[in-house]
C-alpha cells in the first residue's frame, strides 16, 4: 500500500502485520453493533429463527439495533465480540499485513504493479487468511445470530465452551464449516478493498488533489468500503446463512443460495446491504486510518530505538 512517503523506509512485515491485526481490533470494537445487525437482517425468514422469535420484525439496521436493545439488551449488540477479536488478529494481520509482501513477491520486487497483480495477491492474502481464521468466524456469526431471549435456548454459553461444543458435535468440518463462500466473500472483499483502497488513494496523490494524511485515507476508506458492499454483499449473506445454519439444513453453500432464491427470490442476497455499508464503510475508515497512524507510530519508535543502541 502507500501507507508511507516514497522517500521512507517501508516498514518491515513484522509492524505491518502487528499494526493490521490491531487496527482491525479497534475497527471491530467501533463497528461490531453494526455487524451483529447485519447478521440478524441477512438470517431473518430462516425457519429456525421464525420459530424462535415469531413477534420480532427487524426493520432496518437501526431498528434492527433498537429491537435488539429492547427485547435483549445493550449487550446483545456485542454478542460474539471476543470469537470477533480473535478473527481479527488472525485474519487482519494476514490478509492486510501480508498484502504489500504478496505484491512485491508476484512482481518481483518491481513498483507501480497493475491491477492483476493486485487482485492476485489480494486474493492471495485473502484466501490464506480464511484459511487461518474460519473457526473463530464460525463461532462469531453463531453467536450474533443468537438471541438473548426467555424461553429461547441459547447454543452456546461461551467463547471456548462454543469451539468445543462445535468440534464435539460436528467434528473439524464444523469449526471449518462454509470455508469454500468465506474463502470466496474474502477474497472477493480483500482484493476490493484493497485494490480500491490502494487505487483511490493513489490516484488521489497523482492528482495532488491532498497529500498522504488523514483525510485522504478518509476519502480512500470510505470509497473502498461502498465498491467492497456492492460487490461482496451476495456471497456474504450466503456465507452468513450457511455459517449459521444447523447441520443438514443445507446440503452445500451452492444449495443455501440456491434455496434463498427459490425461496425468498434475488433480492434476499441484498439483506442487510445497508448495515452492511455503514459497517464496511466505517469499518474501513476506521481500520485504514488507524493503519496507516499505526505503522507510522512504530516507525518512528523503531527508529528512536535503533539510534539510543
Amino acid at each position: 500500500m502507500v501507507g508511507l512517503k516514497p522517500s521512507d523506509v517501508p516498514p518491515p512485515l513484522g509492524v505491518k502485520v502487528l499494526s493490521a491485526g490491531t487496527a482491525a481490533c479497534i475497527a471491530d470494537l467501533v463497528t461490531f453493533p453494526l455487524d451483529t445487525a447485519k447478521v440478524r437482517l441477512q438470517i431473518q425468514g430462516e425457519k429456525a429463527v421464525v420459530d424462535a422469535a415469531k413477534d420480532i420484525r427487524y426493520r432496518g439496521v437501526f431498528g434492527t439495533i433498537s429491537t435488539m436493545v429492547r427485547t435483549e439488551g445493550p449487550r446483545s449488540l456485542y454478542n460474539g465480540l471476543v470469537a470477533g477479536l480473535q478473527r481479527q488478529m488472525a485474519f487482519a494481520s494476514i490478509r492486510i499485513g501480508l498484502y504489500d509482501n504478496v505484491k512485491s513477491f508476484y512482481t518481483g520486487g518491481k513498483d507501480n504493479p497493475n491491477v492483476g497483480i493486485r487482485i492476485l495477491a489480494g486474493c492471495t492474502t485473502g484466501a490464506m487468511a480464511v484459511s487461518m481464521a474460519q473457526p473463530t468466524d464460525v463461532v462469531k456469526v453463531r453467536f450474533q445470530a443468537q438471541m438473548n431471549l426467555q424461553g429461547v435456548a441459547r447454543r452456546y454459553s461461551g467463547t471456548m465452551q462454543a469451539y468445543r461444543q462445535i468440534f464435539h458435535h460436528e467434528g473439524l468440518r464444523g469449526l471449518w464449516k462454509g470455508t469454500l463462500p468465506n474463502i470466496t466473500r474474502n477474497a472477493l472483499v480483500n482484493c476490493t478493498e484493497l485494490v480500491s483502497y490502494d487505487l483511490i488513494k493513489e490516484a488521489i496523490l497523482k492528482h495532488k488533489l491532498m497529500s498522504d494524511n488523514l483525510p485522504c485515507h478518509f476519502l480512500s476508506a470510505f470509497g473502498a468500503g461502498f465498491i467492497t458492499t456492492v460487490i461482496a454483499s451476495p456471497v456474504d449473506v450466503v456465507k452468513t446463512r450457511y455459517m449459521n445454519s444447523p447441520p443438514g439444513q443445507y446440503k452445500s453453500a451452492i444449495n443455501c443460495a440456491w434455496t434463498m432464491m427459490t425461496k425468498e427470490g434475488p433480492t434476499a442476497f441484498y439483506k442487510g446491504f445497508v448495515p452492511s455499508f455503514l459497517r464496511l464503510g466505517s469499518w474501513n475508515i476506521v481500520m485504514f486510518v488507524s493503519f496507516e497512524q499505526l505503522k507510522r507510530a512504530m516507525m518512528v519508535s523503531r527508529n528512536k530505538i535503533e539510534a539510543t543502541m
